[in-house]
């Protein structure tokens, strides 16, 4: 890595810019909106998250900009003995930064979170067409272990 990175809660000012990482790959661009100025839904969804305990959207911050994103969700549960689980979801790394561990990062310092909140239980889904992705969280120790499902309700 060539550069500091510091992991941490994002603001709200950096919305835009994290929405355009989303957007930074050929699946996330078909899902996400752009343009300028940036939808209320997005604004409305940072607000939300804001307000929701164990709702965390972390940002690696490198040189003054946001070089990668994920979202953290603390969900109490009854079942695994009323176990919690975190679930990441929105992982993100700029398409200029990829291949320099800030993914990694991103996900231990998660899984780290996760740990020191009690969860027993770290899940995530992946699109099947991000293969390479699926690698990347197999290294570092994900299992393959249930079939996601998923119903659109747009």
């Amino acid at each position: 890595m060539d550069e500091p990175i510091a992991i941490r809660s994002a603001r709200r000012d950096e919305v835009p810019r994290i929405v355009s990482l989303l957007a930074d790959d050929a699946i996330g661009s078909r899902r996400e909106d752009t343009t300028d100025p940036l939808p209320a839904a997005y604004w409305q969804a940072f607000d939300e998250m804001a307000a929701q305990p164990g709702n965390l959207l972390l940002v690696a911050a490198a040189g003054g900009d946001i070089a990668g994103c994920l979202q953290l969700t603390m969900i109490p549960g009854l079942s695994r003995r009323g176990s919690k689980r975190a679930q990441i979801e929105g992982v993100r790394v700029s398409s200029s930064r990829r291949g320099r561990g800030i993914g990694e990062m991103l996900v231990r310092h998660a899984i780290g979170m996760a740990r020191e909140a009690g969860c027993g239980l770290v899940q995530l889904t992946s699109d099947n067409a991000r293969i390479d992705a699926r690698r990347f969280y197999e290294r570092l120790g994900f299992v393959a272990s249930h079939v996601g499902m998923k119903l659109s309700l747009d």
